[in-house]
């Protein structure tokens, strides 16, 4: 080819040429198989928040007034206030819509009011004690925010069963909100990564985070000085070291999303990229990681609300295929 017809075949990244670009991503539809399992997760993730503060009769204590039998004085945000503030006749309906909301929205019942509704509530219940809020916190919020936007029923719900008379649709959905969905889930690790500043989770500091952290009495489920055996330090220096690498380049998995996203495409690294699957590697470490976490340690529903972005990281075809593939073992074993 000569070199105007290479220059003639060059993409051209004019501001026109941008914008298309942006429109027909946000464009896209696809089916709905991988916003309904984040839905079917973020809802259990909200019922657990909810249901574990009333299941261990927690409720008066951590978002009561001390006035009305907490144990200090709380706050809240515009709609705490505006309800009447942190009193028995505030928190519990709260509490109560909330966990409701949390179970529609598993049930893909009026999935968007539903997310709303729980967002609302969560984010007001959170508001009311810094002593008793999570990290998880925010991410369940932003996780209930973007089922507002989606359409999350579409297939793999109750409400799906109510419009078709089956479980599963092939009804097709707007792509943008899984996309926001990746695109939160790759902020949130990468960023986790960077601010892990501690000397014990680098190196120099022998990686040796982790094992401390299991030494907090204020995480661990049970007495944790077995971790000391040897044997067993070495195994929490690895997971410190995996942990610590395995966030810091997350980012790598939205590289590998956009040089899959068209495989027909010329390069290397996309040919690369299209054999060997570097999201499965990431993905494996996500739930191995998680999995102990949730087994050693009292982390709340983080367990759930992390792992609820994960179907996003595939699209719905694969998911498809992966059903299907486990479906023919089960029968054939």
């Amino acid at each position: 080819m000569s070199q105007p017809e290479l220059e003639a075949a060059r993409p051209r990244w004019r501001p026109g040429a941008r914008w298309a670009w942006w429109v027909a991503l946000l464009s896209r539809r696809e089916t709905g198989e991988a916003l309904a399992l984040m839905r079917i997760l973020t809802g259990v993730a909200v019922v657990l928040n909810m249901g574990t503060a009333i299941g261990f009769d927690m409720v008066d204590f951590i978002w009561i007034d001390q006035d009305h039998g907490g144990y200090r004085h709380l706050g809240g945000n515009w709609l705490i206030k505006a309800l009447g503030g942190p009193v028995p006749g505030v928190v519990w309906p709260l509490v109560i819509l909330t966990l409701c909301a949390g179970v529609t929205l598993t049930l893909g019942v009026l999935s968007r009011p539903s997310a709303l509704i729980a967002a609302q509530g969560l984010l007001a219940v959170a508001s009311i004690n810094s002593h008793a809020k999570g990290s998880y916190d925010g991410l369940l919020i932003n996780s209930l925010w973007i089922l507002v936007f989606a359409q999350a029923s579409a297939t793999l719900s109750l409400g799906c069963r109510w419009r078709t008379g089956r479980w599963t649709s092939d009804a097709s959905v707007a792509f943008w909100p899984r996309l926001l969905a990746i695109t939160q889930i790759v902020i949130v690790y990468t960023s986790t990564g960077l601010h892990k500043l501690s000397m014990s989770w680098t190196p120099g500091g022998g990686f040796t985070a982790l094992y401390y952290i299991l030494q907090q009495p204020s995480w661990h489920r049970g007495d944790m000085t077995w971790v000391a055996w040897p044997g067993l330090y070495q195994l929490t220096q690895l997971g410190t070291a995996v942990t610590w690498v395995w966030e810091i380049t997350f980012w790598m998995v939205a590289v590998t999303l956009y040089l899959r996203d068209d495989p027909q495409r010329a390069g290397r690294l996309r040919a690369l990229v299209n054999k060997y699957d570097l999201r499965l590697v990431y993905v494996a470490i996500g739930v191995t990681l998680h999995s102990t976490v949730a087994l050693l340690m009292v982390v709340g529903p983080f367990w759930w609300i992390t792992l609820a972005y994960y179907p996003c990281l595939f699209h719905p075809r694969e998911l498809r295929a992966f059903a299907a593939s486990l479906r023919r073992r089960l029968v054939a074993g």
